[in-house]
């Protein structure tokens, strides 16, 4: 028996303190509360700081961030394809759910190119980096990426100079629609 497994027996527990029941109860009057203001009154959610900007918006770093945007892909490389493949079979989501290389078969997945593929496969991936293409078309494979990665300019600067080089080169084209 150690001290930390020890607990009350049923009748031996003690009673919670009952609050604001006369001053006779030593918790009466204000019952733990203080004076006044937005607490002693109502309800006030967790970390809630009058007003002020609560300690998780002025440091952002501490709760950390998650992009709610942002698709999660499950990894598949091609040495887990060369040993659960025969040659010249067809790698898609439904065989690889079978396998048990992705959890279902309309989930997000990457082909990778780590280790080697010795044989042909026929890949069908949303998507699959340049070098598990390379190693496919080296051994005779071919591969259809169904939903390629969007190589976006993410600086506004950028944008608006490839906008405005793009409605010169359409006026210069003639597609001009005034």
């Amino acid at each position: 028996m150690d001290q930390h497994t020890l607990h009350p027996s049923s009748g031996s527990k003690h009673s919670r303190k009952r609050l604001g029941r006369g001053n006779a109860t030593g918790q009466g009057t204000y019952a733990g509360r203080g004076l006044k203001g937005q607490k002693a009154r109502g309800s006030v959610r967790p970390g809630f700081e009058g007003g002020q900007i609560p300690l998780v918006r002025r440091a952002p770093r501490l709760r950390g961030f998650r992009n709610f945007n942002r698709l999660e892909f499950e990894v598949v490389n091609l040495d887990q394809l060369s040993e659960n493949f025969t040659p010249d079979s067809i790698v898609n989501g439904d065989t690889l759910a079978e396998i048990g290389l992705v959890s279902k078969s309309d989930v997000f997945f990457k082909i990778l190119g780590r280790g080697e593929l010795p044989i042909s496969l026929s890949v069908e991936a949303p998507r699959l980096s340049e070098s598990a293409k390379n190693a496919i078309t080296l051994v005779g494979g071919n591969f259809k990426e169904l939903s390629p990665a969007i190589k976006r300019v993410r600086n506004r600067i950028h944008r608006r100079k490839s906008d405005a080089e793009n409605n010169e080169s359409s006026s210069e084209n003639g597609d001009d629609k005034n």
